[in-house]
């Protein structure tokens, strides 16, 4: 069932709060992600494979020194290849704003919504 446009534009609304009001939650769960760095990547492949080789080495020669060193370099190029890109943060979406709902906006979503629900209420009684 589709929504209706009261509720698109309250879905709407309530998206560019959360982007605006809480901008460390949406790059946390990375909402939108941009294009995959390949060089990062591949630099980071490149390196765990590297690390695998000295580690398989280190064991080979029963050496302890290189088996960890080894693990280490695995460990840092596993981290390089998963690690985002700064480009892929979501930024605010940007939209026309009036002045009037660029305070609204200010005030905060929740509180808005308060008012709109006292509104009713005094209304209705």
């Amino acid at each position: 069932m589709p929504l209706s446009e009261q509720e698109q534009r309250l879905l709407e609304e309530m998206e560019r709060s959360l982007y605006h009001n809480d901008a460390d939650f949406v790059a946390t769960v990375g909402a939108r992600r941009g294009r995959p760095n390949y060089r990062a990547i591949a630099l980071g492949v490149l390196i765990a494979v590297a690390g695998i080789v000295a580690l398989i080495t280190g064991v080979a020669l029963h050496q302890l020194a290189i088996g960890i060193v080894g693990f280490v370099v695995m460990f840092v190029g596993v981290l390089i290849a998963i690690t985002p890109s700064k480009r892929s943060v979501a930024e605010e979406p940007k939209g026309p704003t009036s002045s009037a709902s660029g305070a609204a906006a200010q005030r905060g979503f929740m509180d808005r919504l308060n008012d709109r629900w006292d509104r009713r209420q005094d209304g209705q009684g």
